[in-house]
C-alpha cells in the first residue's frame, strides 16, 4: 500500500521545504501544508465524510489533504451552489463536519453542520500515527451536474486518483520540478485532483491565479511556471490576446516558453488550437476524463498535438466504441459511445445502487455516454454526448463538434453550438447556435450552411441558424445545450 501524497511524508518540521502552492501572496511551503494538514487531520479522523467549502484558497487545499490523511471523504463543495442543490448534496452526503476558511460565510443548509475553521499556519503538533487506508477506500465524493436530476455523489476511491495521476506522469513527464500554472475552481476533479493532488502527488508545486487573466497567466509562466492547465473559455481568451497588441509579446514568450499547455473538461476548438499554435510555435495538447472516470486519454508530451483529439488510451485504460445495441464497433472510423474500464474508475453512485448499475456493463466497463470516433494510429475524436450531441439526420450518424468546428471556421462567427430537433422529413435537423463576431451584421443563413457544406458534406450543413448574444456556459466554459432547448 503507497501513500497518495509521498511527498509530505517527513516534511513535518523542515525550515528547507520547497513550496507546495501559492495563492497570490500566500504561499505553503511543504512543511507548512504537513504541519497544519497533520494538526486538521487529528480533529477530523474518524469523523466519518465531511464538507469542504471549496474555495481557490490555501484553506481547502490543506482542508482536502487533511481529510486524504486522516482516511476521511472529503465532499468539495461550489461556493457559488444554488440552495436547492446544497440541501440535497448535504442530505445525500449526509457530512458530519464541514472545512472552511475563518473568513467564509457559510448558507443556513449547513447550519446544522459542526464547523471547524481550516488554520493554514497551524503549529507543529505531536506526530498522531493515522493508518494508511486502503487503496479502494473512498477519497473525494465528487457531485455530478444533475443534468438528468439531482445530483448523484460519484465515490473517488484513493487508487483511481493514484492510478489517473500516475498516467499523467507517463504520459506528459511530469516531475516534481514542474510548476503547474491553473485558475480552476478546486469544486472540481480538473481543478481539485489534477490542479492540486497532480502537483502534490509528484513534488511539484502549484500557483493558482485566483481569478483567471491573461496577465496572470503571462506573469506566472515567465516567473517560473512549466505547465498551463485551463479550459476551452480560457485558451480562446489567450487567443484573442495574442492577437491583439498590448501585451502580446510578453504573452507569447511566456506560452512558448511552457513545456506543457493542457485544455481539457470540453474540446477546444480548431481555430483556437491554431491561432495559439501559429503566433507561439507550441500546440495545447488535449485529454478527456469524467467525474466518474478521472482521466481516460491524453496527448503525450513526446507526441504530436492535433486538434480536435484527445489522444490515445492513457496506461491502464481500456476503450472500446460500441453501437447503440452495445456490440463493439468493427469500423473505429464509425462513431461509437465510449466505454472505459481500468483503476481510474469510481466505485459507484452514493446512495444510488440503481444508477450505478445502469452505469456500467455485465464485464465492468463504464458507459461515458460520450461519443467518438478513433483514428488509425488511436487518437480519439470525441464528437459530443450521446444525449446531446449525436444527430441523425436522413439516415447519417452526425456529431455536432465537427460542424462546430466548421462554423467557428467563418470570420464572421464568434462562438457557435449545434444541436438536432425533429424534423418530419429528416427524422432530425441539424440547428446551428451562433454568436456573430459583428451582431449588427451576422453572416446568413444560407451563407453559413454554403460554408459548412464545402468543408465538410452537404447532408452536415445546418438547415435552422439561430443568433444569440452568447452561448450558456457552466463555470468550466462547458455549453450548457440544455438551456439551449435540447
Amino acid at each position: 500500500m503507497t501513500s497518495l501524497l509521498p511527498a509530505l511524508r517527513g516534511a513535518s518540521g523542515r525550515t528547507d521545504s520547497p513550496e507546495a502552492v501559492r495563492f497570490g501572496e500566500h504561499v505553503l511551503t511543504y512543511a507548512r501544508l504537513a504541519d497544519a494538514s497533520a494538526s486538521l487531520a487529528a480533529r477530523i479522523a474518524g469523523t466519518g465524510r465531511v464538507a469542504v467549502w471549496a474555495t481557490s484558497t490555501p484553506e481547502t487545499v490543506v482542508a482536502v489533504v487533511a481529510a486524504l490523511r486522516a482516511g476521511v471523504p472529503a465532499v468539495p463543495l461550489n461556493p457559488r451552489i444554488g440552495e436547492r442543490e446544497l440541501a440535497h448534496i448535504v442530505a445525500d452526503g449526509a457530512p458530519t463536519v464541514v472545512l472552511a476558511g475563518a473568513d467564509d460565510v457559510l448558507p443556513p443548509a449547513l447550519g446544522g453542520l459542526e464547523r471547524l475553521d481550516v488554520e493554514t499556519a497551524a503549529a507543529p503538533s505531536p506526530e498522531t500515527a493515522l493508518p494508511e487506508p486502503s487503496d479502494d477506500s473512498p477519497a473525494l465524493v465528487v457531485y455530478t451536474s444533475g443534468t438528468t436530476g439531482p445530483p448523484k455523489g460519484a465515490v473517488l476511491p484513493r487508487r483511481a486518483i493514484a492510478a489517473s495521476l500516475d498516467a499523467l506522469e507517463d504520459a506528459w513527464g511530469w516531475t516534481g520540478e514542474d510548476v503547474l500554472v491553473h485558475a480552476l475552481p478546486l469544486f472540481h476533479v480538473h481543478g481539485l485532483v489534477l490542479g492540486v493532488l497532480g502537483p502534490l502527488r509528484r513534488g511539484g508545486s502549484l500557483r493558482h491565479l485566483g481569478r483567471f487573466s491573461v496577465e496572470g497567466v503571462a506573469r506566472e509562466l515567465l516567473s517560473g511556471g512549466t505547465m498551463l492547465f485551463g479550459v476551452p473559455t480560457m485558451y480562446h481568451r489567450l487567443a484573442g490576446a495574442l492577437d491583439g497588441e498590448a501585451g502580446a509579446g510578453n504573452l507569447t514568450k511566456a506560452l512558448a516558453g511552457a513545456r506543457l499547455l493542457v485544455s481539457g473538461s470540453a474540446a477546444l476548438p480548431v481555430h483556437d488550437h491554431e491561432r495559439i499554435t501559429a503566433a507561439t510555435g507550441r500546440g495545447v495538447v488535449e485529454r478527456y476524463g469524467m467525474t466518474e472516470t478521472l482521466m481516460n486519454t491524453g496527448v503525450r508530451a513526446d507526441g504530436a498535438p492535433r486538434a480536435g483529439t484527445v489522444g490515445p488510451p492513457l496506461p491502464g485504460v481500456e476503450l472500446r466504441l460500441v453501437e447503440e445495441d452495445g456490440s463493439v464497433l468493427r469500423d473505429p472510423a464509425s462513431i461509437g459511445e465510449i466505454q472505459v474500464r481500468g483503476p481510474n474508475l469510481f466505485t459507484g453512485y452514493l446512495n444510488r445502487p440503481d444508477a450505478t448499475a445502469a452505469a456500467f456493463t455485465e464485464d465492468g466497463f463504464f458507459r461515458t455516454g460520450d461519443m467518438a470516433t478513433v483514428d488509425p494510429d488511436g487518437y480519439v475524436r470525441i464528437v459530443g454526448r450521446k444525449a446531446t450531441d449525436l444527430i441523425k439526420s436522413g439516415g447519417y450518424k452526425i456529431g455536432a463538434g465537427e460542424i462546430e468546428n466548421a462554423l467557428l471556421d467563418h470570420p464572421g462567427v464568434r462562438e457557435a453550438a449545434v444541436t438536432g430537433e425533429p424534423d418530419a422529413d429528416l427524422g432530425e435537423r441539424i440547428v446551428a447556435w451562433v454568436v456573430p463576431d459583428d451582431p449588427a451584421s451576422p453572416p446568413g443563413e444560407r451563407e453559413l450552411a454554403d460554408h459548412v457544406a464545402g468543408l465538410l458534406a452537404p447532408h452536415k450543413r445546418p438547415r435552422v441558424v439561430r443568433y444569440l448574444d452568447a452561448l450558456p456556459r457552466n463555470e468550466l466554459g462547458k455549453i450548457m445545450k440544455r438551456s439551449l432547448g435540447v
